[in-house]
């Protein structure tokens, strides 16, 4: 496998996995169809779309690789159609539903923060490691956040579990193994496995970080 096909695989299965986690999302606060395509592109595409504004890329890559867009609004109309036919047990089952959407959440966040990261280094600023590092945490929970400000809420990433620190660490350790030379697919396996794990042991285990009251 080429290391550019692994990485578009890795950014297919994140936008699929943040697509589902922002349509399920829109689905149980009742929003109605145009909502659950629009809160699953924004959530999916958001963060990539913050990340190539700040490092100069316009038009940002959503907008010139349409097929992210597309795997999207197909993934959100899957989620819309099976909950519309299975109404009352989608509602009924909300635990459950939340359990699956964490680990889609935190699959896409890990994929996210990693793949933010390494467009950066592309894009010429491998160097600059704390530039990379907040590259790949706004990937990762800027789209989340939009969907949630979208919604009149405040950003799950501001209140709840370890979120945005699992993001911040795995593009970390991307950047850092990037930099000493460490090849970048092994380097984005172990920054992804960082941060997928750490989100899903936070949910698991209910790890938040402290708060002044």
């Amino acid at each position: 496998m080429s290391i550019n096909l692994f990485f578009q695989i890795g950014e297919w299965i994140g936008t699929a996995a943040f697509a589902v986690s922002g349509a399920m999302v829109a689905v149980e606060k009742r929003t109605d169809i145009f909502g659950v395509l629009l809160l699953a592109v924004f959530t999916a595409l958001g963060g990539g779309t913050i990340r190539d504004i700040l490092i100069g890329h316009v038009p940002p890559h959503m907008f010139e690789n349409f097929h992210y867009v597309f795997l999207s609004v197909v993934c959100a109309l899957i989620v819309f159609i099976y909950a519309r036919m299975n109404r009352e047990r989608f509602f009924e089952d909300e635990k459950r539903i939340e359990q699956i959407n964490n680990i889609f959440d935190a699959i896409g966040l890990g994929v996210f923060a990693v793949s933010g990261a390494r467009i950066g280094a592309d894009a010429g600023f491998s160097d600059n490691i704390f530039l990379l590092t907040f590259l790949g945490m706004t990937t990762a929970v800027g789209g989340g956040m939009l969907r949630d400000v979208m919604l009149q809420e405040m950003p799950f990433v501001l209140k709840k579990r370890i979120y945005a620190v699992a993001a911040l660490l795995g593009a970390l350790t991307f950047s850092v193994l990037n930099h000493f030379g460490v090849s970048s697919m092994l380097a984005y396996g172990i920054g992804w496995a960082v941060t997928t794990i750490l989100r899903l042991m936070a949910t698991v285990f209910k790890w938040n970080l402290p708060k002044a009251i």
